[in-house]
């Protein structure tokens, strides 16, 4: 698979924000009131990460490290603007719909998650196709859980009505309630799939950012494809390595020889002041 078609397919399938990485849950469970609030929210989501992953990537060499979280906010405020000046534009009814959720894009865990991890280490045309598949998972997540809260709390399906006369609308898919119970019963349906490729000598849950290796236990500290930083050994890791660097490698001080050498020096400086006076 190549590399663009392989971010797509994580983002989809592999690190859904939603059903595995469990991301983004506050605009998943409040706009999902419908199927195209689901669609809207998640497209917008999409276009926001696919162009801050892009110019994050291209401006990774000049970002200094120790401002980056401010650089990537400021970038990812620029497009919301954008963003959200187009929804009032051309499509006001879902502006609206949305409400505060567009300007909280800025905050999303999930931009600023794949910026972070992703974009700001790897080249510019992989980072916009991970944020395009990240995008395209969410919104497929989006949709299927909108679609069944509008589909059983309304009998409507995109706003066209699917179920006979005599279906009685399930209210509390259309409340709060309903998107809990809806995103568990997708979540549930996940890990049933998981657990028949299991039993099919097929491993499935494992996160990877499309490298399909475990990232927690990789011995590979360079790895670019790494979901998240490990950071730096630990201390019992250390101490275990330093036996395998050989005598050479540790060098061990006496505290009395120590002691007597930084007496010495002292004396020593004392002198030169009392020559030079």
């Amino acid at each position: 698979m190549n590399k663009a078609g392989e971010r797509l397919y994580n983002g989809l399938v592999k690190e859904n924000p939603t059903f595995v990485l469990m991301l983004g849950m506050c605009p998943t469970l409040a706009v999902t009131t419908s199927a195209m609030n689901g669609l809207g929210m998640g497209l917008t989501t999409m276009v926001v990460l696919a162009m801050s992953n892009l110019f994050i990537s291209l401006l990774r060499r000049v970002i200094p490290g120790r401002v980056r979280i401010p650089a990537f906010i400021v970038i990812i405020a620029s497009f919301v603007t954008v963003v959200q000046l187009l929804l009032e534009a051309y499509l006001p009814a879902l502006n609206k719909s949305l409400g505060v959720y567009i300007p909280l894009i800025v905050v999303n865990c999930i931009i600023l998650g794949r910026a972070e991890s992703y974009a700001y280490s790897n080249p510019p045309v992989p980072s916009l196709f991970d944020g395009i598949g990240m995008g395209l998972g969410f919104s497929f997540a989006l949709t299927c859980i909108g679609a069944l809260r509008e589909l059983l709390g309304a009998g409507k399906l995109f706003g066209a009505a699917l179920m006979p006369e005599g279906f009685e609308p399930i209210r509390i898919f259309s409340q709060a309630p309903g998107a809990f119970f809806v995103l568990a019963m997708l979540v549930a349906v996940q890990n049933c799939m998981k657990n028949r490729r299991k039993k099919e000598g097929k491993p499935y849950e494992k996160i990877g950012s499309g490298c399909s290796e475990d990232c927690m236990n990789c011995s590979d500290k360079g790895c670019s494809k790494r979901f998240y930083d490990t950071g730096a050994a630990s201390a019992e890791e250390t101490k275990a390595d330093l036996p395998k660097a050989g005598p050479s490698k540790v060098n061990t001080v006496n505290p009395n020889t120590a002691k007597a050498q930084s007496d010495s020096a002292e004396f020593e400086f004392i002198d030169l002041d009392k020559g030079e006076n």
